[in-house]
């Protein structure tokens, strides 16, 4: 049988995400308890108008505890909050990687659940100064989230999306899969994948001032709008590359990219860079 959502508590609410969520649940409908300890984030809390609780009077009454905590303290914090859980409730973090490497506190009778954004598509439709200055998400622009909740029924996830769906607003879907699956969309995906190539492109960027004498407005400008047709190429097939244009890719890939490259995708390479991530020897098994 599946719980009505009612009331929910926050973990962290003090903290960068915790902040962002709190805000959007400042005004729903559902009943919000805010829990922080650190004093100087306490007071970032009530500087908003949220007052802060004290976890142990409203984890035991909550239907859903989210721990908007660091990954590496979730082992410390989800071993003090889900004994204080009521039976039937949902712990739900914000990201995988704890998860995955079986570091949340356990219990039979409650019930666990991950939910990470997506952050607003870069082929979103803007049409707003709010929407355009909402990169990550959670304000304005409309974005997906990535979600896990295996204990769950259909319509469990279904009562749970409410929720994530407010927490990460505007969303228009969240999207279910495992916590294995979650895991290799975050970090493998997009973090060792997309941001390392981000962050590449700077550094290429700064090179190209730096050793070959462009002007870095030029070379801005140049860059900037080669991102947006290249993404729009290779993912929406707008145009194709142009002959010459293949042939230096092909360049490209010989010098900067490994030919064993995808085995990043492997099991025991996801365990690798998680346990880095957490700053543990190896996951559990």
């Amino acid at each position: 049988m599946t719980t009505t959502l009612k009331t929910i508590t926050v973990i962290g609410a003090g903290g960068k995400m915790g902040m962002r969520i709190s805000a959007n649940f400042q005004n729903s409908r559902y009943q919000v308890f805010y829990c922080e300890n650190s004093p100087h984030a306490q007071m970032q809390v009530q500087a908003q108008g949220r007052e802060i609780s004290d976890a142990d009077s409203v984890v035991r009454h909550s239907d859903v505890v989210i721990l908007a905590v660091p990954d590496i303290a979730l082992g410390a914090v989800s071993t003090a909050i889900v004994p204080k859980m009521k039976a039937g409730a949902v712990l739900l973090t914000l990201d995988p990687a704890a998860a995955y490497a079986n570091l949340i506190a356990q219990r039979a009778d409650i019930k666990y659940a991950v939910a990470h954004p997506c952050h607003p598509s870069v082929f979103l439709d803007r049409y707003t100064k709010e929407e355009h200055a909402d990169a990550f998400g959670g304000v304005a622009a409309v974005q997906h989230v990535a979600a896990s909740y295996e204990q769950g029924s259909d319509a469990d996830r279904a009562e749970l999306a409410k929720v994530v769906s407010v927490m990460y607003g505007p969303v228009e879907q969240v999207h279910w899969v495992t916590v294995k699956q979650l895991a290799y969309l975050e970090p493998t995906l997009v973090e060792t994948v997309a941001c390392m190539v981000g962050s590449f492109m700077k550094e290429a960027l700064d090179e190209t001032v730096k050793s070959c004498g462009v002007p870095e407005e030029a070379a801005k400008a140049m860059l900037y709008g080669h991102i947006q047709i290249a993404l729009a190429v290779a993912f929406r097939s707008t145009n194709p590359f142009s002959d010459a244009c293949m042939i230096a890719m092909e360049y490209g890939r010989e010098k900067i990219i490994k030919e064993d490259w995808k085995q990043i995708f492997d099991e025991k390479e996801l365990d690798i860079v998680i346990a880095r991530m957490l700053k543990i020897d190896a996951i559990k098994r």
